[in-house]
């Protein structure tokens, strides 16, 4: 025997319309967004989300994230952070690049920066050496090109890149991206990268070595039977060392800001050193006053100032 049942009712069929535009309305709604925002943008939203829980609890005591990676004739290194600076201080300070030679400089290995008269590309003339004072005509030369590949008002992605490095390195490329939070912070990814040849790699493996030989970086490999953490070292120690050397010196740029401009070089330097010291088997290499002493000089040295006693 076949039951009877009534047709839906009226009312049904318009609950169930309603139900079906509110669903094809949110996902309208989140796919316009996602669309509007550029690509890069929408992947480092994605990227801070994802790294909620890492940039929680981590072996920093700060918002980071670093990983590295390493092919046959390559090295890469990646920080995603956290800045306590609102989106336009960032963006303001860091797509110019005369202000980059004032972060560069800061990193121990940085013994020159110059902005060159082109304007598109704009170029930064670099010069690099030994964590001690240099002649320049002691230094390896390293020309970037500087482009702002986006600028908006929640997003930029800055590219410096050089062709030919020390010692057959090549391919030099520094990235930061980055977006504001809803907390009114800056979520920032920061890449650093460059490739090697055969005379480069058998230099390299030869500092590793002997002189090197101690040198770790941040990512953890396992534990020893004590507890104590196996850093990684070889060439990606060495590039995650590099990466976090220029992201303490973005970090430490923006610290001085809000100082007045008389003492915001000492407030850099200042700042970049006490952060290298945080981290003291990575990346402790000279005394602080040996630091401040050849930063001083070697700022003076690259704005054409007389140079500090």
């Amino acid at each position: 025997m076949h039951s009877f049942q009534l047709p839906p009712s009226p009312a049904f069929f318009t609950r169930c319309i309603a139900l079906l535009t509110a669903a094809w309305l949110a996902v309208f709604c989140v796919c316009a967004t996602a669309a509007d925002m550029p690509a890069g943008a929408a992947a480092l939203q994605e990227k801070y989300q994802s790294l909620q829980p890492q940039l929680a609890h981590n072996q920093f005591a700060r918002p980071i994230y670093l990983n590295s990676s390493e092919s046959a004739s390559a090295i890469k290194g990646d920080i995603y952070a956290l800045l306590d600076y609102p989106f336009a201080q960032v963006h303001g300070a860091l797509t110019s690049p005369a202000h980059w030679c004032e972060v560069l400089i800061l990193h121990l290995n940085t013994k020159y920066c110059r902005v060159g008269a082109g304007q598109n590309p704009a170029t930064l003339g670099m010069r690099v050496g030994k964590k001690f004072d240099q002649a320049l005509e002691d230094t390896y030369r390293l020309d970037f090109t500087y482009r702002v590949s986006a600028s908006d008002d929640d997003y930029f992605d800055i590219r410096l890149n050089a062709d030919k490095g020390p010692i057959d390195t090549r391919d030099y490329r520094i990235q930061l991206e980055a977006i504001p939070t809803a907390d009114g912070r800056s979520f920032i990814h920061l890449m650093y990268s460059y490739s090697y040849g055969f005379a480069s790699r058998v230099a390299l493996r030869a500092y590793l070595a002997t002189a090197g030989s101690d040198k770790v970086g941040f990512t953890v490999l396992d534990k020893s039977g004590d507890g104590k953490p196996n850093y990684v070292g070889g060439m990606r120690g060495t590039v995650e060392r590099n990466t976090m050397r220029y992201y303490l010196a973005i970090d430490a740029y923006l610290s001085a800001l809000a100082t007045p401009p008389a003492q915001q070089l000492e407030q850099r330097l200042q700042t970049w050193f006490n952060g290298t010291e945080r981290y003291p088997r990575q990346l402790h290499e000279v005394d602080k006053g040996d630091y401040l002493a050849m930063k001083r000089k070697e700022y003076a040295r690259q704005n054409g100032e007389k140079t500090p006693d």
